[in-house]
């Protein structure tokens, strides 16, 4: 079980994956929101569960109602690989009808060390796919992460096609927004990034994003450079999968894209502001390296925080000691 966040969902993906090829007679069943159940189509012996949080599964009732419903699958163990109080009272019930059951262990004192301001502990934390396969191993299913497997890439429908054309020899997706404003790469910066890549004639650079707001913004990057192009909007989600999974690099913030790019075996450039890869969300089988960060001898306070929620006075330009020159050569490097 796994309800959200879009990032946290995808990040269980590899760690499904890696279980079906090692364990390929149990079946698994994923409880999670309708909108993921894209992350999870066309992995063997997998079936997934929608959460309906609006009507049948809403409350204490709900959850009654969902453990009921889940039971009648026959399970043998529950995974909780959520630790909140929904998966928590589920889990419970699991318990008291005899059955096996495990729970994630997000290291909330490990990351309480990392982001405080004074006698912090920089040191790497075990990343959330380790702290999945942790429960599995729990339930008595050892994992072997290390040899990942990906999906192949999907083939583009003529939609897809009509809009990104065929005229490109890279193919570069780029999102610049993440939940809070402390994770997202100034945007004149990130402009001479965009630039300095369409400047290439055989890159495509495709812009990912969602929201009124940011649909604007991204349409302002996009406008004056015809190998750019905004994608929100134009396709739905399993469509911008597909996407997603032909791509040569992702440019992302710490944020949801990344995992998706990742989960599919794309190769990610990570930004991290007030975060750090150091609190174990570091993108799925990629290099520390590829993961910039700001000057931490500017700003030794960071991380700051784990998700990027929390605000400090004079931090707020960390990121523009990222420079846009770094973030390129970073991605030509990869591809």
């Amino acid at each position: 079980m796994r309800l959200s966040a879009m990032g946290d969902v995808a990040m269980t993906v590899p760690v499904l994956r890696a279980f079906v090829k090692q364990y390929p007679e149990v079946k698994l069943t994923v409880i999670s929101r309708p909108f993921f159940k894209p992350f999870f189509d066309g992995i063997p012996n997998l079936e997934f569960f929608a959460f309906d949080e609006k009507e049948k599964h809403k409350g204490f009732l709900g959850l009654l109602r969902l453990y009921s419903h889940v039971k009648k699958l026959k399970i043998d163990a529950f995974a909780d690989l959520h630790n909140v109080l929904r998966s928590k009272v589920v889990s419970l019930l699991f318990a008291l009808s005899g059955k096996k059951r495990a729970t994630v262990d997000k290291g909330r004192q490990g990351k309480k060390v990392l982001t405080r301001a004074e006698n912090k502990i920089f040191k790497p934390l075990p990343t959330m796919f380790e702290r999945h396969a942790k429960v599995f191993e729990e339930l008595g299913f050892p994992l072997d992460l290390s040899n990942p497997t990906f999906p192949e890439k999907a083939v583009l429908s003529a939609e897809i096609t009509n809009l990104i054309g065929k005229n490109y020899q890279r193919l570069i997706g780029i999102a610049p927004f993440a939940q809070y404003d402390s994770k997202v790469y100034p945007l004149d910066l990130m402009k001479e990034v965009i630039e300095k890549l369409a400047a290439n004639s055989s890159n495509k650079i495709l812009l990912f994003g969602g929201g009124k707001n940011e649909l604007e913004l991204l349409d302002k990057l996009a406008e004056p450079l015809e190998n750019v192009i905004n994608m929100a909007g134009k396709i739905k989600f399993q469509q911008e999968l597909q996407l997603i999974s032909n791509l040569d690099i992702m440019l992302s913030m710490d944020s949801g894209n990344a995992h998706i790019a990742a989960m599919l075996g794309v190769k990610v450039i990570s930004l991290f502001g007030a975060t750090h890869p150091f609190a174990g969300f570091l993108p799925f089988n990629q290099d520390l390296e590829n993961a910039l960060v700001p000057d931490r001898k500017q700003y030794p306070k960071l991380p700051t925080s784990v998700y990027g929620n929390k605000i400090v006075e004079g931090y707020e330009d960390a990121m523009r000691t990222i420079s846009p020159e770094d973030v390129v050569s970073k991605i030509n490097k990869l591809i």
